[in-house]
């Protein structure tokens, strides 16, 4: 190769009901990116280790992400669609970059001292290797482009650390194993094996905040069902949901300037906007003067309109197990195909006998 191949990469974590905010901010983006894209989309099931050791339903909830994915419209014969633990060669390359990535980078995360909280000391170990595993995982398969949410930026980041530490200090290995392609980053040419991940931002991103509360984000862990619409909500819970979430006792602005400083108003304008594939400014210059009980009915027709159709077919697809399992299996070997590829490379290159 004179180039890396362009290759898109993503994952989502086996935990809780995917929501709202998962299908707009992530899962309605990699349907759109495999018009134009090789994509490998992952369920991350080890990951989900981290945010909890002891699953009551693993399998079901990584079954249910595969149900979400194909109900949205990812086509998982043109594209992969696997779990992450069905392709060991995900950890065997984590442990790599446990040793490439360093203790001060890691102590950087943020999302680790967000999750972690107060007691580090009794957070796992898995919780702070987290970025190296996610690193391995883009890297696995030498994927050039990740979609991201602001969430996952920094991550991102430290993959690129990685990768660029890794191309460095086994330069000459790479380039006598002759895997390696000719980059430059910023001005400083290398001999590089793993690319230089970019971040897949297309547009403003829709940041889908909990309904009852403006300030903070849609959350699976969320106590409160009634904070979330989650992708398996009926109508009636949909039209429930929206009608009890919070708002303020004013009426909508003509314009998109009016909602600063109403967290709650600006969040289901945003959610319609989303929803409708419009700006907040159409959205408000059709509904600006109105009362929330005038929008809120028209946010659930819409809602329902567009979550409806996805919600059948999970439902429909998560009656037939057997058929998720038969596309995990089938995306899982073809991924396991393009994992070996890597992982024998990667082990000449850091000089393993196998």
């Amino acid at each position: 190769m004179t180039e890396f191949k362009p290759l898109v990469f993503s994952g989502v974590q086996p935990t809780g009901n995917l929501h709202l905010g998962n299908y707009l901010g992530a899962i309605r983006k990699f349907v759109a990116l495999q018009a134009n894209n090789d994509c490998i989309y992952c369920v991350v099931d080890m990951h989900a280790l981290t945010a909890q050791l002891v699953h009551d339903d693993m399998p079901g909830q990584t079954r249910s992400i595969t149900a979400a994915f194909l109900a949205a419209g990812i086509d998982p014969e043109k594209h992969i669609v696997f779990n992450q633990s069905a392709v060991p060669q995900h950890a065997e390359l984590a442990w790599i970059f446990n040793c490439v990535a360093r203790i001060g980078w890691m102590n950087r995360m943020t999302q680790f001292k967000d999750k972690a909280g107060k007691d580090r000391e009794q957070a796992s170990l898995g919780l702070y290797a987290y970025p190296s595993l996610m690193a391995a995982d883009i890297l696995l398969y030498r994927a050039t482009h990740v979609p991201v949410g602001d969430d996952q930026k920094q991550h991102l980041e430290l993959t690129r650390d990685i990768a660029m530490k890794f191309n460095l200090d086994y330069m000459e290995h790479i380039r006598r194993t002759g895997y390696g392609i000719d980059i430059t980053v910023g001005d400083e040419p290398v001999h590089a094996y793993f690319p230089m991940v970019e971040p897949l931002i297309d547009g403003p991103a829709p940041r889908v905040m909990s309904l009852r509360d403006g300030t903070k984000k849609m959350s699976k862990s969320d106590a409160s069902d009634l904070s979330r619409i989650n992708l398996l909500d009926d109508e009636e819970n949909i039209s429930k949901k929206i009608r009890k979430a919070k708002t303020d006792p004013d009426g909508l602005p003509s314009e998109a300037d009016g909602l600063a400083g109403r967290p709650e108003a600006d969040n289901l304008v945003g959610i319609y906007a989303a929803l409708a594939d419009k700006s907040k400014a159409e959205v408000l210059s059709e509904f600006g003067g109105q009362q929330f009980s005038v929008f809120k009915p028209a946010l659930v027709d819409l809602a329902v309109q567009v979550l409806s159709p996805i919600t059948n077919e999970m439902r429909r697809l998560m009656a037939d197990p057997g058929h998720i399992d038969a596309v995990l299996r089938d995306g899982s070997a073809r991924a396991r195909a393009r994992a070996d590829v890597t992982m024998k490379q990667v082990r000449d290159i850091v000089g393993f006998i196998y």
